[in-house]
């Protein structure tokens, strides 16, 4: 009887081993959170004149396919929603299109999507609106368990409706965000370092994370392309996006 209790207890043990050392292998498909991917474009007149707004277009196209087709190692996508920052007036609301629009589709295609939908018409930069848009449908779609990443192609400089250049900026308000999910974080490409300052230090955020890149880092990205090389096997590129654009970015510290 002890024999039989004994080998019991043996087989019992190796079958919870192996449950645990299943759990450990598990693929990183399987094991990360998929990502909710918020995509914005800035199309106002600010941007738009700038010498970085074509670039930003094309990167934006070759990063959302990256990503849709997970290369390089990108996180897999849980959601995708891709909406303008620009508008015509104050508290415009705001259109996102969602990932189906984009699912299946090369990087020409995004990129002609991209133009079509979002004309460099747009007069004013609203970041409230758009961030306010991006926590209602967050809520709606119950996406609020997910990592959320918001990147946004932009000059970065907010509507300037006062005299004073911080005070422009410590109006754009993150409070949306907050509490949305454990890990926010507002990625802003293309950005004069005079802005970037800015936004680390006139725009509050408590645990939303804020990454800034320069424009003249942006540009960058054209220099890891192999001619001749297809998009799923552009290490370089895939390896420069993941160090410079979707860099973990570590909480603020109080």
């Amino acid at each position: 009887m002890r024999k039989h209790k004994y080998f019991f207890l043996c087989s019992l043990g190796v079958a919870l081993f192996l449950m645990i050392l299943a759990a450990c292998t598990l693929p990183d498909s399987q094991r990360k959170p998929r990502l909710v991917l918020f995509v914005g474009v800035d199309v106002s007149g600010s941007f738009r004149n700038t010498p970085y707004y074509d670039d930003a277009v094309t990167f934006l196209s070759h990063y959302i396919y990256g990503h849709l087709n997970e290369l390089g190692g990108l996180s897999r996508l849980r959601a995708l929603f891709v909406g303008s920052i620009g508008g015509q007036s104050a508290d415009e609301p705001k259109a996102f299109h969602p990932i189906h629009d984009l699912e299946g589709k090369n990087v020409i295609q995004i990129e002609e999507e991209l133009r079509k939908w979002f004309p460099p018409e747009d007069i004013i930069t609203d970041f409230n609106a758009f961030f306010e848009e991006i926590a209602r449908l967050t809520k709606d779609r119950n996406l609020t368990l997910a990592p959320i990443s918001i990147v946004v192609v932009t000059d970065g400089v907010p509507a300037l409706d006062t005299s004073e250049e911080k005070a422009a900026y410590e109006k754009i308000s993150l409070d949306p965000l907050e509490y949305l999910s454990r890990r926010v974080t507002v990625r802003l490409t293309y950005l004069e370092p005079k802005v970037a300052q800015h936004w680390r230090e006139d725009v509050s955020s408590r645990r939303v994370r804020i990454w800034t890149v320069a424009g003249e880092i942006m540009e960058g990205w054209r220099k890891q392309m192999e001619p001749g090389v297809d998009l799923a096997n552009q290490e370089k590129l895939w390896k420069w996006v993941k160090d410079n654009v979707n860099f973990r970015v570590r909480a603020r510290r109080f």
